[in-house]
């Protein structure tokens, strides 16, 4: 699992896009205190290579609480 942070000048937003590796699931979502917990808000997209990935738009110089939730089971983010 991994996260890539993109601070953008122009606006105060950070573009934080999740990777999850999970050649296996069949649905990967992220569910944060940005999206009030909803498991249903933010869908990851599988890739070929099996790995679900998705970008959202976050308002930077705050901090976010998340998990994400594969095949319905919630997991940490190991590097968070």
């Amino acid at each position: 699992m991994a996260i890539k942070k993109q601070y953008l000048k122009s606006k105060p937003i950070c573009k934080v896009t999740f990777s999850v590796p999970a050649e296996q699931a069949d649905k990967v979502a992220v569910a944060g205190n940005f999206n009030e917990w909803d498991t249903e808000a933010v869908t990851l997209k599988k890739l070929k290579n099996g790995t679900f990935k998705g970008t959202l738009d976050l308002e930077k110089d705050n901090s976010y609480e998340f998990k994400y939730v594969i095949d319905g089971e919630w997991q940490n983010e190991e590097q968070a």
